[in-house]
């Protein structure tokens, strides 16, 4: 995925089962993060930042999605542990997660894995990708605050 692309649009279920597609959200901006677990310290840091920047995103008209290969029910505990407003959806195949382009070698601890790279969409009212935050310029305690203070919401 690059910046001007269109952003894909998918199909996958949120935390109460329901079915959410990124077109649903076609006229508003919408903040797409692609996060690698529930409950670990960098994915609560980045999930509760988001949380308490919530209210200024929704005011401007926006919506924040977080996707994870995470099961529903793990989102609902997350969720509900850390009161978090946004919408949480599963993607247990991966698919969505590499059609983005989030799907990538890591490496901790001298092993080398797949696994998600924190990723931040950054989509138009019209579904283009205006902005893709990753690597460097990913802090995620204050992905929502960079975010915020980047423009994305004027």
């Amino acid at each position: 995925m690059n910046i001007g692309d269109k952003a894909p649009d998918f199909k996958l279920m949120d935390k109460d089962n329901n079915e959410v597609t990124l077109s649903q959200f076609r006229g508003k901006k919408v903040i797409l993060y692609f996060y690698p677990k529930d409950n670990t310290p960098g994915c609560t840091k980045q999930a509760c930042n988001f949380r308490d920047n919530y209210p200024q995103i929704v005011a401007k008209g926006a919506e924040v999605i977080g996707i994870s290969k995470d099961s529903a029910k793990t989102h609902t505990n997350f969720a509900t542990k850390h009161e978090l407003p946004f919408i949480l959806l599963s993607d247990p195949d991966v698919r969505v997660i590499q059609a983005y382009g989030a799907w990538k070698e890591k490496k901790m601890y001298g092993k080398t894995f797949l696994g998600i790279e924190r990723t931040s969409f950054l989509i138009d009212e019209e579904g283009i990708i205006v902005d893709i935050v990753n690597g460097k310029r990913m802090k995620a305690a204050t992905n929502a605050d960079d975010i915020i203070a980047g423009g994305f919401l004027d």
